[in-house]
């Protein structure tokens, strides 16, 4: 019998436990055609042609099929056996992430349809199921070759080359069923205040019924809040008997119950506040020298999909234990329990998007950006560890044509109007046209050139930027969010940025000076250095793709954990 993979609750900032992980082997069918809905394959009864293990994309190993060529459509099929009492309520089809387009059937019937790689989404499916055994159909259409659509770093050219990588087609992320009673909590959302301890908490009912939330910090209660025949959005504020502060390096959580009728949730949240002060980056009014990592979360056996929860968290204590205190989460939207360590370990992370596949010369990209970038913001909201926003990354031109600025500002415009409590960065690197922080891109190799560069920034108050005739700093608050990338291949066919050192002393000299240039910088609130990890043919990470060290990481460790210019 085959072992359910990925088995933890997938949500754990929102969870319940009356919940079924669909994860496991699920029929398989490959559609290049996008005949499967005309051949019916939909319907109860039809059979597919593989297996595959969900929730892993078809060209991974783990998943059992391993097929690296372009997929333009995919199904899946499971039976799944429910009781009375799982339908007395209402049941909820859950799906982690389906890139692109996913239409979710059961028991041959449509339940709904969503577009968009990345992001979570859900279906109430109540009045199509039944007691006993249930049929749930997925199918999911994707090219990565369509300027409409974001893929990321996946590559567009059959192989993987230069910085795009294996594709992800399909289910990539769990799928789940929630069964709820009929009044049951839609979502919450968190408005902590540091100044006086206080969080202030907006939670969307479904139906009537009596509301408790209860808050605690290490088992001992912090506060309550309690509502009667409460029903639509709450909105309300408690006093916490006791101000415990999230903070980088020491992730303190409030854990909250919420019981509304029968329905019953577990979350979280952090009493934590940022804030731009000047050219400084503000945690909880503390200067704080952002020392990122840039983190594309690919894995070799799994590609977008780590293979594991302790995968995960992994990752982010092998960022720690080389030095830094939070990443990029680069050209990928992350899943939920990868936020959920970053929140616990008090790492710090800016949420990005996959924009990357768009063609940001056309006004129409915003129709592939701005509808899973506001699903985004919706989902990620409530993560202390999300210090900031970035929708798109380097957006260049496109065969001659520049980019569509006013899609940026729009953009940028609907996160702060959605989320006024963290600095946005429109474009990281290139072509900036409406943000709050102005960071630039620097693979420059020689540690002299690259100090000088922005040595001008603190004796001259001008910023160096290789794109100074297609942008204008203005005194924003700036930092590299993109620089390093020094080349340590394990074969002939890996690369990084500019020449490699010749030996690891020269790997490590180059390191150390380049990253003293920023944390010497008093106008400099943070870096990026990339990356955490080779990924494929990419290997410029300081631990391999497979997750093991180059070097010792406690020279890195040194290296970044000294006190920065800025920092107070």
């Amino acid at each position: 019998m085959v072992q359910i993979p990925r088995k933890e609750y997938p949500r754990p900032q929102f969870e319940r436990e009356n919940w079924l992980n669909l994860n496991g082997e699920w029929a398989f069918e490959m559609d290049n055609g996008r005949s499967g809905e005309a051949r019916g394959l939909y319907q109860e009864g039809a059979a597919l042609a593989d297996k595959i293990l969900v929730p892993f994309c078809p060209e991974s190993e783990l998943s059992g099929i391993g097929h690296k060529d372009f997929m333009y459509g995919v199904w899946y099929k499971r039976t799944v056996s429910l009781t009375e009492a799982q339908l007395s309520g209402r049941v909820i089809l859950h799906f982690g992430a389906v890139d692109y387009h996913c239409k979710a059937y059961v028991n041959g019937v449509l339940a709904g349809e969503h577009k968009g790689g990345y992001v979570s989404f859900a279906f109430d499916v109540t009045a199509l199921l039944r007691p006993g055994a249930n049929e749930i159909t997925v199918y999911a259409e994707d090219n990565t070759r369509d300027r409409l659509i974001p893929s990321g770093k996946q590559s567009h050219e059959f192989k993987s080359f230069g910085c795009f990588y294996t594709r992800t087609t399909g289910i990539w992320q769990t799928v789940w069923m929630e069964f709820l009673p009929t009044e049951h909590i839609e979502r919450v959302k968190y408005h902590p205040n540091i100044a006086d301890g206080s969080v202030t908490v907006e939670a969307a009912l479904c139906g009537t019924g009596d509301f408790k939330a209860e808050i605690f910090f290490a088992d001992e209660k912090m506060g309550e809040y309690t509502a009667e025949n409460a029903d639509g959005t709450l909105h309300f504020t408690v006093a916490l008997k006791e101000k415990h502060l999230w903070e980088v390096g020491c992730g303190n959580l409030y854990d909250v119950r919420f019981t509304f009728g029968a329905d019953k949730v577990k979350s979280y949240f952090g009493l934590r506040e940022v804030r731009l002060d000047g050219h400084k980056f503000l945690i909880n009014g503390k200067s704080v020298f952002q020392r990122l990592v840039l983190d594309q979360g690919f894995y070799p056996d799994g590609i977008y999909t780590a293979p594991s929860d302790e995968a995960l968290e992994n990752d982010i204590k092998l960022s720690l234990a080389v030095g830094f205190n939070g990443a990029r989460l680069h050209e990928k939207i992350f899943e939920e329990r990868f936020l959920y360590h970053a929140d616990r370990l008090g790492y710090i992370v800016w949420g990005e998007f996959p924009n990357w596949g768009l063609d940001p010369s056309y006004a129409d990209s915003i129709y592939g950006i701005l509808p899973e970038w506001v699903e985004e913001l919706q989902r990620d909201f409530n993560h202390p560890a999300i210090v900031g926003w970035c929708p798109y990354n380097e957006t260049w031109d496109q065969d001659g044509r520049k980019q569509f600025d006013d899609a940026l500002a729009l953009v940028y415009q609907v996160t702060k109007a959605f989320d006024p409590t963290r600095p946005c960065i429109d474009t990281s690197g290139n072509f900036h046209v409406a943000t709050d922080i102005f960071c630039v891109h620097d693979y420059e190799q020689d540690p002299d050139i690259f100090k000088d560069h922005y040595d001008k920034l603190m004796t001259e108050g001008k910023l160096f930027d290789n794109h100074e005739k297609r942008q204008t700093y203005r005194g924003e608050a700036t930092f590299v969010s993109e620089y390093g990338g020094i080349a340590w291949s394990q074969d002939e066919s890996g690369w990084g940025y500019g020449n490699g050192p010749k030996t690891g002393e020269e790997f490590i000299d180059r390191f150390r000076r380049l990253t003293d240039a920023l944390l010497d910088n008093r106008e400099m609130f943070g870096l990026c250095y990339t990356q955490l990890t080779d990924v494929e043919q990419e290997q410029n990470g300081l631990y391999t793709y497979g997750r093991k060290p180059k070097f010792d990481p406690e020279i890195f460790r040194k290296i970044l954990s000294r006190k920065a210019a800025i920092e107070d």
